[in-house]
């Protein structure tokens, strides 16, 4: 029997990621996690270029599908597993979402806005605050995100 754990998951968003970078998007993916920590609720990737929607980052995919499949939007207790740290406008979905937990790979100097930028879940006028982990499989993302761009510069 496979162990779910979240190197298991992890694999999983990478894989999304992949599938993205295969469709010349960013190669970000997610997971949504159901409460009992064993059903995968939803798997997406990036795909602002092909929806023609800046706001199709992978988070926000995997939430309104999670949210679509619960048939709520709160999606209270449910673990996020993704394999870059979130912009600003992902974690502020991820805060209205209500997610319990919160892993990411690889961070994010630039961009991110949980350990990098604003900081988002450290803001006061942040409702909710997820439970973060980070570095889960980071190399493996980092990789993925410099061979991506490499090409294309």
């Amino acid at each position: 029997m496979t162990e779910l754990n979240d190197e298991y998951f992890m694999k999983k968003a990478l894989e999304a990621a992949r599938q993205a970078a295969d469709a010349d998007e960013v190669p970000v993916g997610a997971v949504l996690i159901a409460a009992d920590g064993k059903e995968i609720l939803a798997v997406a990737s990036n795909a602002p270029i092909a929806n023609h929607d800046p706001t199709a980052h992978a988070e926000i995919n995997v939430l309104r599908k999670g949210g679509a499949k619960l048939g709520n939007y709160r999606l209270s207790d449910t673990t996020l597993y993704v394999t870059l740290e979130p912009c600003a406008m992902c974690a502020g979905a991820i805060s209205q979402a209500r997610v319990g937990r919160l892993v990411f790979a690889a961070v994010d100097p630039k961009g991110g806005a949980v350990l990098h930028g604003p900081r988002f879940f450290d803001l006061p006028t942040c409702h909710h605050r997820p439970l973060v982990e980070h570095g889960t499989m980071a190399a493996e993302a980092s990789n993925l995100l410099t061979g991506f761009f490499r090409v294309r510069r």
